[in-house]
């Protein structure tokens, strides 16, 4: 009599069954499932995308944008930023989240705004208990298009040819959301990651000159 022998991974959100890949057994695997949630911060628009991935396999669960143009107090900006995201969080319960670091320009005051709004967002996915994952937007595009120059038109372009969607130019913002979701899927199968937070204080702790 042939013994099955069963290895499960468990995930709190999914698992899968695969065929079996021992000629010698009767082996079945529960191949493990990931979801992650993909920001790119702006005071204005802030774009995001979720992907879910299968074994070595990403497919896109959605993608979009939070506006808040629509709001004339910044602190208003921020509130709703951190709602719309803790709302991406207990709809779609990702188990990491990867968002683009803010980019250091000369206008200091529209880079304290976008450390604002990505620093709600973070406060918003830590706060539900989702990792934090932080990359550079060089280290994003690069990992997308292998130029770490690349504009949002490329980025969109690789994306699109990667999922073999059709992508529309007014959805750019939400496609940088997606390229830090996929930037970090593909991370995960190389040991050089960014930057890692578990929780709020971890944050703080690790990067006490951001905060004022």
């Amino acid at each position: 009599m042939n013994r099955f022998v069963f290895f499960i991974f468990y995930n709190s959100h999914f698992f899968s069954l695969i065929k079996p890949v021992n000629s010698n057994r009767n082996l079945i695997v529960l191949e493990k499932e990931k979801t992650i949630l993909g920001i790119d911060p702006g005071s204005n628009v802030m774009g995001y995308g979720v992907i879910k991935v299968v074994g070595t396999k990403a497919q896109i669960v959605t993608l979009g944008v939070v506006k808040t143009s629509g709001f004339g107090d910044h602190y208003q900006k921020l509130r709703h930023i951190f709602e719309r995201t803790l709302y991406l969080v207990d709809a779609f319960q990702p188990d990491e989240a990867a968002l683009e670091a803010p980019f250091y320009g000369k206008n200091v005051q529209s880079m304290l705004k976008l450390g604002r709004a990505q620093g709600v967002a973070m406060a918003a996915a830590l706060y539900r208990g989702v990792p934090i994952f932080e990359y550079a937007p060089l280290k994003i595009k690069q990992a997308i298009t292998g130029s770490g120059s690349a504009s949002k038109e490329q980025v969109a372009y690789f994306l699109k040819q990667m999922f073999n969607m059709e992508i529309r130019p007014k959805e750019l913002d939400a496609t940088d959301g997606l390229a830090a979701a996929v930037c970090h899927y593909l991370q995960g199968r190389n040991p050089a990651k960014g930057k890692s937070y578990n929780s709020w204080e971890e944050f703080i702790r690790k990067n006490p000159d951001r905060i004022k």
